[in-house]
């Protein structure tokens, strides 16, 4: 070692000799985390929000017309056949027929369900499973709206991992959204769309 080094150790070794000893912070994966004094719903509607996409919280029975409302103008639609068959009257549908990238550019919205979603996070994960097609519907469409039940929620990543785990999923490709597709410049300017979606927008029903 140089002795330029090992002068600068030594300054940095006796700077530190007074310290005080760490904190030891008991920590284990899997403990509940909560959502402290809001419900976990509340706080999902809350985290979505701060990323910039458009959330509603419906009955049941509208969620067909909170969807059509999503869409309007939209010429194009894309929806597994589970999604079609739940809201028939929702949109112009437009089934996948295995629809190449170039394809799916030209449809101007996707429709998709969850498998779970995550309060303190903002999270949405989606196993592809029915109601939510292959992942490519939910990447390249410009606009993704999602419906999501209330009792699909949890409150941090490590009960929506065990969630997942326990429902056999997890061994499948998941996609794991947490607002509009952003990045962003070395100057720090927002852009949205660049990656995946513009718009996100996520209807919790119940």
């Amino acid at each position: 070692m140089s002795e330029a080094r090992e002068a600068i150790l030594g300054r940095i070794r006796a700077a530190l000799a007074d310290r005080p000893a760490p904190v030891e912070v008991p920590w284990r994966y899997g403990d509940d985390v909560g959502t402290g004094d809001l419900d976990p719903v509340e706080r999902f509607l809350e985290r979505v929000a701060d990323y910039r996409a458009r959330v509603d919280r419906v009955d049941a029975a509208d969620v067909g017309a909170t969807i059509a409302a999503a869409l309007a103008g939209t010429r194009a639609v894309v929806g597994d056949p589970a999604v079609q068959a739940a809201w028939p009257d929702a949109a112009p549908w437009v089934s996948d027929t295995g629809l190449t990238a170039v394809e799916l550019d030209d449809v101007d919205a996707v429709v998709t369900t969850a498998t779970v979603a995550i309060a303190n996070t903002g999270t949405l994960v989606l196993d592809h499973g029915a109601g939510q097609g292959r992942r490519a519907l939910s990447l390249v469409p410009d606009l993704h709206v999602c419906v999501v039940l209330v009792d699909q929620i949890v409150d941090d990543v490590p009960k929506a991992v065990a969630r997942l785990i326990d429902s056999g999923v997890h061994t499948r490709p998941l996609t794991w959204i947490s607002g509009p597709s952003a990045t962003s410049d070395i100057e720090l300017d927002r852009v949205e769309g660049v990656h995946g979606p513009r718009t996100l927008h996520v209807i919790v029903v119940g």
